[in-house]
């Protein structure tokens, strides 16, 4: 990336205040004219949202992003569009247990509904606020429920284990048990939400199961298997790399092999996976610094989980801006198969209209999050250089999403941010009559998270609240802890 340093936020203010105009467009065509008997949308075919069966995990980014809608601009049309499916729709995502997702659907919908009424930008109601609450605790229960036990980590990983940790596992994908996603990082907010609000997770004789270590255990083996350090793990360990599948043997808890479903190999980076980690580490960070001491104390300590929390942060966020070209959008998947076809692709603007390899705008959407909240978590510690880096390389990528070609001004394109890509290996996107690869079109997770930085800049430019998934949702814990409304020393 060629990272701009003399980008500000309130340099982005005419972006930002045309793409929410872009964005409620959208949303109301998507209202007007899709079938949601068909199930939830997935991604955008010739400019029209439809689904494809595989799971059920987009749902909560449609309401949702009414949701965020009316948080922007004060339009109760959204608010009451986003209430009203939330109400309707969003009540078998809670109970789903075939997934791993409950983070992107229902902290997406009830989450943010909950956070609106808890800030004031809604009328309380008891009834209503105990109905969201209600929802994420059991979310967060439903989701836990999919855990696979692991060994502690093996000396040949290099990486060392808490001194204190009861044990280790994961939340395992809907692959089955085996299966540990990297995307699944970004999930873990339901669990340290259900956690927050008093959940208590009840198993078979009545076992009571700790929703916070169960988070930070999946934490831990994101940040152990999914993230390379390039410490020798394999022949393509290299800093910051992700593995977008890890492949566990159930039988005796030993970490097997690093795979992909939706990049093109286990030893190459799907950047959509890269940018979950990206996003969900610093997240994490973020929500952490709230948290008490002896909360942490039994799960190793704040120095231990923050330690991991931040390397595989920084990590994934150093290999992001070291493999994307210069406008901060990225290809597929690092290793595509076809890139050096491209030539010196790194050392230009992203070309979503080539004809070897497609760009994938929704990484660039969820990666620029992961960057500015980590810059801000580092500023807020005093690092000044490495959080100026990774925030203002966040600040290119918003730069660029939001204009053409990504930002979709087409009003008939139900489709925000163009280029988007679900599952190359599967060939499920659409190439345009003419063209050789996927392009053009929308994913439903790339359209809310463009949301999502947009609202995150937004408030810092209006100097609102700082916008996180569990802002005003629980109380601020005591000893150790800290309010997180940072100030941005730019």
């Amino acid at each position: 990336m060629q990272i701009n340093y003399s980008l500000q936020p309130t340099d982005l203010s005419a972006k930002i205040d045309q793409f929410w105009k872009l964005s409620g467009q959208k949303i109301r065509l998507i209202e007007k004219d899709y079938d949601v008997s068909k199930g939830s949308p997935v991604f955008t075919v010739q400019g029209k949202y439809t689904t494809r069966g595989w799971t059920e995990w987009t749902q909560g980014f449609q309401f949702g992003s009414s949701i965020l809608q009316f948080d922007a601009t004060n339009d109760n049309e959204f608010l009451e569009i986003g209430r009203q499916k939330t109400l309707a729709r969003m009540a078998p995502h809670i109970s789903h247990i075939g997934v791993h997702d409950h983070g992107f659907n229902n902290v997406s919908t009830y989450g943010n509904l909950l956070r609106l009424m808890n800030e004031g930008r809604i009328p309380t109601n008891d009834w209503e606020k105990n109905f969201y609450e209600l929802a994420l605790k059991l979310s967060g229960a439903v989701q836990a429920s999919r855990w696979t036990t692991i060994k502690h980590n093996q000396s040949e990983n290099k990486i060392p284990t808490s001194p204190t940790s009861a044990g280790a596992g994961f939340i395992s994908s809907f692959n089955g048990p085996h299966s540990l996603f990297v995307d699944t990082i970004r999930s873990c907010r339901v669990l340290v939400l259900s956690h927050a609000l008093g959940h208590i997770f009840q198993s078979e004789g009545d076992a009571k199961i700790n929703l916070l270590e169960r988070a930070l255990q999946h934490i831990k083996a994101t940040a152990d298997y999914s993230v390379f350090y390039g410490e020798g793990r394999d022949s393509y360990d290299l800093w910051g790399r992700t593995a977008h599948e890890s492949i566990f043997n159930v039988k005796d808890g030993n970490f097997r092999c690093p795979n992909s479903q939706q990049g093109y190999s286990g030893f190459t980076t799907w950047t959509r996976g890269l940018a979950w980690a990206m996003c969900g580490f610093s997240e994490e960070l973020e929500w952490l610094a709230t948290r008490n001491d002896t909360e942490l104390d039994p799960f190793g300590g704040r120095n231990y989980i923050e330690a991991f929390m931040l390397k595989a942060a920084t990590a994934t966020c150093d290999f992001y801006i070291e493999n994307t070209p210069t406008d901060g959008v990225p290809y597929w998947d690092t290793g595509a198969p076809n890139l050096y076809r491209l030539g010196d692709y790194l050392n230009r603007p992203a070309d979503p209209y080539n004809e070897f390899e497609p760009v994938d705008s929704s990484a660039a959407a969820i990666g620029a999050q992961g960057l500015l909240r980590l810059g801000t978590y580092l500023l807020q510690k005093g690092n000044a250089e490495a959080g100026r880096r990774y925030y203002q390389a966040g600040l290119t990528v918003v730069d660029t999403l939001f204009d053409e070609p990504y930002l979709s001004t087409n009003p008939a394109h139900q489709g925000l941010i163009l280029h988007s890509i679900y599952h190359q290996p599967n060939g499920w996107d659409y190439v345009p009559t003419g063209h050789k690869i996927a392009n053009g079109e929308s994913s439903m997770w790339g359209d809310y998270h463009a949301r999502e930085v947009a609202l995150y800049l937004q408030r810092i430019i209006r100097n609102e609240p700082y916008y996180t998934f569990f802002n005003r949702i629980v109380e601020l814990q005591t000893a150790g802890a800290t309010a997180f409304q940072p100030s941005l020393p730019l």
